[in-house]
């Protein structure tokens, strides 16, 4: 929940009952039909041959009516069902008054059809139609946006789902998407001005005098003081989980507000499938289903070894299937609440419609602690890090002046380092994949991590990496500017494969804050701390002092995006470009 000294919008969090896509004011010739708005869908179009639309459509989530940019007039817009070794063709036409494009997130396409403006095409220019085609070489479940300017923050997403040609391993009775998603009345524009000019302006869960006395009956007071006054002198903020929460976000589950309640039938005893998507700007979503036990079996497009949780992280860009079997007659309540806990998007699994269950109120959120700020902080603490998942808060906290004094140095020579748009370095990542994150820590329930993935099948290619190419994520929360190796992409030049290579990719990251990276047209072979593979991904969020590595066939000649996923990061500058030849 937000601190006492947040305002109440608790139409934020929960929204209007029948939000959505205002078809009353849509002409009769309009793009879109609302359909069912107390539970909304978006519809399914199958087959190899598809006609999208990109267009303003009004919308109303919050009780005021906005224009959305929308996809054939929904929002999510259209899920594409798909058939491995089809070749699909889609026309999109452009009825914006700007410039659009749309990507096929996590598809291995030939790069001139991967939808990425400057990179691998012009983009699509109002009033004309752009055809992609490409032969589907994967199965499973994916998703696809804009990827022109703040378009995705204001609708234009889908979901993908690719049926493999002969038969998949997963077997369900019921087979539902979940899309989650973040919505603002405000103008993406204004919001990106505003964090520009002060990062926190959305973050109303700041430090309290009561967090300061639990600090002190935690570690004493002179580590209690030390602690505050570290944070202070850095100018930085250990409740800095997201930067954009439900102040202005309403979460939103397949296009419907808390209010809506989505709502999935199952008969009891069914299998129930549920592809879970992230499709939010900003939002890094906690999911469980309280009373239901989940299964993962699927992530990123790829079979995964079962491992039954109580409740995972999805971060954006990602996507997770997971099984569950309800065998009582009743309501289950699917809740996933934002990770800095100031609000959430609902839904609900029923055997009958109407029905409804209890929904959990967000969890107390948790501030970052030193290890999430300055990782390891020294050898000795980092084995101790990888036993414990980085569990042991107290452990890391700093304990005098010299370390302080010391961390304070670090923040200046990152400046001298990479220049003044970063603002530290860590000198120790940890390396402990089976961290579930911030807010997620010993919190009584099982927690999927990064190391329980297993992708079916193993890597790709037995070879080792011929060589390794490091990168850090770098930023400066006061200036929010967000870079790799202290160079915003405007800045920077490309990162070139070798066509046929073998890669690793070393991910450090040198902020505060959990980045979703994503490789365009390239799988990302995930690999523990001692270079054991452990999951094919087309997205790898990377925690706050982390250091992540991963290997990657260079198989794809062109040119490829490869930036944070989030969508005011890299706008602000946390992309590159990548040139396999």
């Amino acid at each position: 929940m937000l601190g006492s000294s947040a305002p109440t919008r608790r139409r934020f969090v929960q929204g209007l009952a029948g939000g959505g896509v205002l078809a009353a004011m849509l002409p009769v010739t309009g793009w879109a039909q609302a359909e069912d708005l107390a539970s909304p869908s978006a519809p399914e179009l199958s087959g190899t041959e598809f006609d999208l639309t990109l267009a303003e459509t009004p919308v109303n989530f919050t009780g005021k009516a906005r224009m959305a940019t929308t996809i054939n007039g929904s929002i999510p817009g259209p899920t594409l069902r798909w058939r491995e070794g089809d070749t699909v063709t889609i026309r999109v036409t452009n009825r914006l008054r700007q410039s659009s494009s749309l990507h096929w997130h996590g598809l291995l396409v030939p790069y001139q059809m991967d939808g990425v403006p400057g990179i691998s095409f012009q983009g699509i220019e109002p009033g004309t139609t752009f055809t992609y085609r490409f032969r589907v070489k994967q199965s499973g479940t994916y998703w696809y946006h804009s990827h022109s300017g703040f378009q995705e923050q204001t609708g234009m997403y889908g979901a993908i789902i690719i049926d493999p040609a002969r038969g998949g391993r997963i077997q369900a009775d019921r087979d539902y998407v979940v899309q989650l998603s973040d919505w603002t009345d405000e103008d993406p524009m204004r919001i990106f001005a505003k964090l520009r000019k002060q990062s926190d302006y959305y973050n109303f869960n700041q430090p309290t005098a009561g967090d300061f006395f639990r600090d002190v009956s935690g570690l004493g007071l002179s580590a209690a003081l030390g602690t505050r006054r570290m944070w202070n002198q850095m100018r930085m903020n250990p409740t800095d989980l997201a930067d954009i929460s439900g102040y202005t976000y309403s979460y939103l589950m397949n296009g419907a507000t808390p209010a809506g309640n989505w709502t999935a039938r199952f008969r009891r005893g069914d299998r129930v499938r549920l592809r879970f998507i992230n499709s939010g700007a900003q939002t890094y979503f906690d999911v469980r289903i309280p009373g239901l036990k989940m299964t993962v079996v699927h992530v990123d497009g790829q079979d995964v070894d079962p491992v039954t949780v109580d409740e995972l992280r999805i971060g954006v860009a990602e996507t997770y299937d997971v099984i569950v079997t309800p065998h009582d007659d009743r309501a289950y309540t699917i809740f996933a609440q934002s990770m800095d806990r100031s609000g959430y998007a609902r839904g609900t699994l029923a055997p009958r419609s109407g029905m409804t269950a209890e929904v959990p109120g967000p969890d107390h959120p948790e501030p970052l602690t030193m290890q999430d700020m300055m990782g390891a902080m020294s050898h000795g603490d980092m084995s101790n890090t990888e036993r414990t998942g980085g569990m042991d808060h107290s452990h890391h906290q700093m304990r005098d002046g010299m370390t302080m004094a010391t961390t304070r140095v670090r923040a200046r020579h990152a400046k001298t380092e990479y220049g003044p748009s970063v603002d530290m370095r860590v000198d120790f990542p940890r390396t402990n994949l089976d961290d579930p994150g911030i807010g997620l820590r010993n919190n009584g329930r099982r927690v999927l991590t990064y190391a329980d993935l297993h992708t079916v099948g193993g890597p790709l290619d037995l070879r080792g990496p011929e060589r390794e190419v490091e990168l850090h994520l770098t930023g400066n929360m006061e200036r929010y500017s967000w870079s790799l190796d202290g160079l915003e992409f405007g800045k920077s030049t490309p990162v070139h494969f070798r066509h046929g290579e073998r890669v690793r990719v070393v991910l450090v990251n040198d902020t505060m804050m959990t980045h979703p990276m994503h490789l365009h047209g390239l799988w990302s072979e995930l690999e523990s701390h001692d270079g054991q593979f452990l999951a094919r991904r087309h997205t790898i969020s990377v925690q706050p002092a982390q250091r992540v590595s991963f290997l990657v066939n260079a198989d794809a000649l062109g040119r490829w995006a490869w930036h944070c996923h989030l969508l005011y990061h890299m706008d602000s500058g946390m992309f590159r470009q990548v040139v396999v030849a």
